[in-house]
């Protein structure tokens, strides 16, 4: 038996169907994973509570009255994620990997939008496009499974691409880097560091030689830097300051350290058990935007570690059922889609817990499937739907030895 390009590392995971064996609990043709689906279920919900809670303050101030103004949208939010997600269970996902240019072009269509007097700023990026309603939809959180299709098609179209780099690999990292550089440049420095990582997670899994790997990450440390040293040019010491403010956030605590101590203070005063839902106290005003990227702190405060425990287990859970799905997908298409998202949520659930610990520099980075905020809620929830859709094509088992 031979192994298909290498692909999750050692493992044989895409030998020819024939003599392919799955020895684990037997999947039924045409079931999904129904553990994604309750995990996404009971993280979506639990979000909308979380929302409710900690923009309860903000919410009456944004809407002059109602403490309901997050809570209604999150919910609708939710609604469409849900469509989006039982839609793309049922949605074969060979054709979105047919689809994989298509997708990646209007993705990048869309970030060039946000350049026009369409584009809204928020924060200092030019990152939203309005829709009715008042909300705003953000294209690169959209590229990010946009790039994650495209890429796992161009390489499961042809396997051997991977060990070309200039005439296999170079054509569709350059259309990356271009997608990169716009998200860069609005700027949204996080969301293009994430598009580049899960890219490089896709080609590593598919078995490009490590030397190569390591090239890529070199090359990225190198880009960090110069973002450093433009930042810091740009802005001055208070631009460097925001990014190394995590490192003592306590110096400049009313100001540059501001949100990243309110966190801190929010944590600590839950201590194991929590205040209890609804009774946090740095959401009342403190703590800005706490339903945003700052979210977890509130659910140190008001469920204690014990809170964030439990969170953390459901999302190495889901993590792990997505990486279970990448193993036993019955082609490289799947394996390299569900490996793909893998990476943007564990990247993405790491960075935000590391912001909140004051371990990383604050990066506006969501919490997937907690934080307030729809475009990105919606395209997670549709990437879980296209995972669940892979685990709907899985072989059955063949527990027996040839």
């Amino acid at each position: 038996m031979s192994s298909n390009t290498g692909a999750l590392r050692g493992q044989a995971l895409h030998e020819p169907a024939e003599t392919r064996k799955i020895k684990s609990r037997k999947v039924r043709p045409g079931s999904g994973d129904f553990m994604i689906v309750a995990l996404v279920s009971a993280l979506v919900m639990f979000g909308i509570i979380m929302v409710f809670s900690s923009g309860y303050y903000n919410s009456i101030m944004d809407s002059g009255s109602s403490p309901y103004s997050y809570l209604i949208k999150e919910a609708i939010f939710a609604g469409i994620g849900f469509a989006a997600m039982f839609f793309l269970m049922a949605f074969d996902y060979h054709i979105l990997g047919k689809m994989g240019w298509m997708l990646v072009a209007i993705a990048e269509v869309l970030i060039a939008l946000t350049y026009t007097p369409l584009g809204r700023s928020y924060n200092n990026a030019a990152r939203w496009l309005p829709l009715p309603g008042g909300v705003g939809f953000i294209p690169s959180e959209a590229a990010k499974l946009a790039c994650i299709i495209f890429l796992a098609a161009y390489l499961a179209a042809r396997p051997d691409r991977i060990n070309r780099p200039v005439t296999g690999l170079l054509p569709p990292l350059a259309v990356i880097a271009v997608i990169v550089l716009s998200v860069y440049l609005q700027p949204s420095t996080t969301s293009a560091a994430t598009i580049l990582i899960i890219c490089i997670g896709i080609i590593f899994i598919a078995g490009v030689k490590l030397r190569y790997v390591f090239i890529a990450f070199a090359a990225g440390v190198a880009a960090f830097g110069m973002h450093i040293v433009m930042e810091a040019g740009e802005g001055g010491s208070y631009k460097m300051s925001r990014l190394t403010s995590f490192l003592d956030p306590f110096a400049d605590a009313g100001n540059t350290g501001y949100q990243v101590v309110h966190g801190i203070y929010a944590l600590a005063s839950g201590g194991f058990f929590g205040s209890g839902i609804g009774n946090g106290v740095e959401k009342a005003l403190y703590l800005p935007d706490p339903m945003n990227d700052f979210i977890l702190a509130t659910i140190g405060e008001e469920l204690g570690m014990l809170g964030i425990m439990l969170l953390i287990f459901a999302y190495i859970l889901l993590i792990w059922r997505c990486i279970r799905t990448a193993m036993r997908a019955s082609d490289l298409l799947g394996t390299l889609i569900a490996s793909g998202v893998a990476f943007m949520l564990s990247f993405q659930v790491v960075l935000n817990f590391m912001v909140v610990l004051s371990l990383a520099p604050p990066t506006g980075i969501t919490l997937p499937f907690i934080s307030y905020g729809g475009t990105a809620l919606i395209i997670f929830m549709a990437a879980m739907g296209i995972v669940i859709n892979i685990s709907r094509h899985l072989k059955p088992v063949d527990s027996s030895e040839e």
